[in-house]
């Protein structure tokens, strides 16, 4: 930069953006480097990046976007010999990479366009990260490339029990008469059907006839048919715990239902919130994301809630996996009538078998029925015969102690790594789950209530640094809808080797320095927690 000419570095800056927007090194879409990012890497004043930003802007080139930063909209118009100097043409133009200055040709070539993992750019629209997450969010998270996956709710799908499920579809085969493949059963196999009951009386402390359990399409079928049933009764809304799942908001939007959050704080969600209510999703064994259990004073008070009229839905998504804590009995055990209660195998065996079951007071079972005939006339028969045959056989309770073992080792690993790499973080919902919760610069609550301030930067803008540098996590304000609280990640364990785990945190310890850099302020505080 010393050789720009004095007083025209933006002129300077803004010829080499235009010259990188014609020949395709800033492709249409992409997004330009935050200007104090940037103005930080050539070491110039962020007045020269933001005027040269502006004509670029008032040239049609590129376009503010608020929070989804600068973005190249349109190509270079004609322009002046020189706006339209290849790089480097000039009196010994510089290039730039990695924070320094040195002599190369061409100048400029290695920042922003070809960009080492330490400045990399922020990410651009088509990135997870880059606006609000839409509906395609975790599609878009799912597929996008990296290295290492840390990404929360998926359990060892290596481990799944191939074997076991083999024999068992054999078994299934030779014995079903040709009758068993017709159309079955809306509510799911009696055999199945059998199974889970046994299951939930076994696990959660259910008393539950056959009966009663309806099999569905995994949790997600689970939440639509419940929100669409509450829709006919009519119940427009459905409270949610607020941090609570994105995904789960997603499912009840789709079915009309408004989602108003409610808070949690350490014992789980507040109670005296749902005055005004009729309806809540809870996830009272293991809280997404935050991992507290829901009290037993809290959960006294719920019960009192529901036996006024109240609804709970119940999402049991993950309570066989604890680790350090005893089980905790369902909501559904204290007040049958009070509960609607869901549970799948998507966080026990895999998401890929899209099975799960519902238990719902006896008002709502058989419009329950009857929605999921007109939804798919019931699930695939022969995986449910399947599945049953593990359940009964004690091969599914093999495989939960198999994997409770293997996941507790990786957990341990994870939170070795972050008191050597993440100093700062506060980690939450290790006691259960596969997952943890990491906060920066707050209190040690991860929920709304932000008494002690918020970090030094967005947790998106660290996930997209992290997937950047090749590691895949969640951010906690996705799962936020009040404004507040600490920025925070989701780590998922379950999945990943020792390794992994290990490279993948201090990948994380690598991006935190560098957004707390780029945010021009100091670091998250350097205090360890654990809960």
């Amino acid at each position: 930069m010393r050789e720009a000419p004095f007083g025209g570095r933006a002129d300077w800056l803004a010829g080499q953006l235009r010259q990188a927007v014609a020949d395709g090194r800033l492709p249409l879409g992409s997004r330009l480097p935050a200007t104090r990012v940037l103005a930080a890497e050539l070491r110039v004043s962020r007045g020269v990046v933001t005027e040269a930003y502006r004509r670029l802007s008032e040239e049609g080139q590129v376009e503010g976007r608020g929070r989804g930063g600068t973005v190249v909209v349109a190509g270079p118009r004609a322009a002046g010999p020189g706006a339209t100097r290849a790089l480097g043409s000039g009196a010994g133009g510089r290039a730039v990479g990695s924070g320094q200055l040195a002599h190369a040709a061409p100048p400029y070539a290695a920042f922003p366009f070809t960009p080492s993992p330490s400045t990399l750019p922020p990410p651009t629209p088509s990135s997870p990260f880059g606006s609000p997450p839409g509906d395609d969010v975790f599609d878009l998270i799912r597929t996008a490339a990296a290295r290492i996956d840390l990404s929360p709710g998926v359990p060892d799908l290596a481990a799944f029990p191939r074997a076991a499920w083999l024999r068992a579809e054999r078994g299934v085969f030779g014995e079903l008469a040709a009758g068993g493949f017709g159309y079955g059963d809306p509510r799911g196999t009696e055999e199945l059907r059998r199974a889970v009951a046994r299951w939930l009386g076994r696990y959660r402390g259910i008393r539950v006839e056959p009966g009663d359990v309806l099999i569905v399409a995994g949790t997600a079928q689970a939440l639509a048919l419940i929100g669409r049933v509450l829709r006919e009764d009519g119940i427009e809304e459905i409270a949610v715990e607020d941090p609570g799942s994105l995904g789960v908001r997603q499912h009840l939007r789709n079915q009309g239902l408004r989602t108003p959050p409610v808070a949690v704080d350490g014992e789980g969600v507040l109670v005296s919130e749902l005055r005004d209510h009729r309806a809540v999703l809870l996830t009272p064994a293991h809280q997404f994301p935050t991992g507290v259990v829901l009290g037993g004073a809290r959960r006294r008070e719920l019960m009192r809630w529901a036996g006024d009229g109240g609804l709970v839905v119940e999402d049991d998504y993950d309570a066989e996996h604890r680790y350090d804590r005893a089980p905790v009995p369902a909501l559904r055990s204290l007040l049958p009538e009070g509960v609607c209660y869901a549970g799948s195998v998507s966080k026990l065996l895999a998401p890929a078998l899209r099975m799960g079951w519902v238990v719902a007071p006896s008002r709502y079972r058989e419009a329950l029925v009857a929605a999921k005939r007109y939804a798919d006339l019931g699930n695939a028969v022969l995986p449910q015969l399947v599945l049953a045959r593990l359940m009964e056989s004690g091969e599914l309770e093999r495989h939960l102690r198999l994997v409770r073992r293997r996941h507790r080792r990786r957990r341990d690993a994870m939170i070795g790594a972050i008191r050597a790499c993440l100093p700062g973080a506060v980690v939450h919902g290790a006691a259960a789950g596969l997952h943890l919760l990491i906060t920066f610069g707050g209190d040690d609550n991860a929920g709304t209530d932000d008494s002690a301030g918020t970090g030094d930067f967005r947790d998106t803008d660290l996930a997209a640094e992290a997937l950047a540098r090749g590691v895949k996590v969640h951010p906690l304000s996705w799962h936020r809808q009040r404004p507040g609280g600490p920025p925070g990640l989701l780590l998922g364990y379950a999945a990943s080797s020792v390794s992994a785990i290990e490279e993948g945190v201090a990948v994380l310890g690598e991006a935190v320095v560098r957004c707390s850099a780029g945010a021009g302020v100091r670091g998250p505080n350097t205090r360890t927690a654990h809960r």
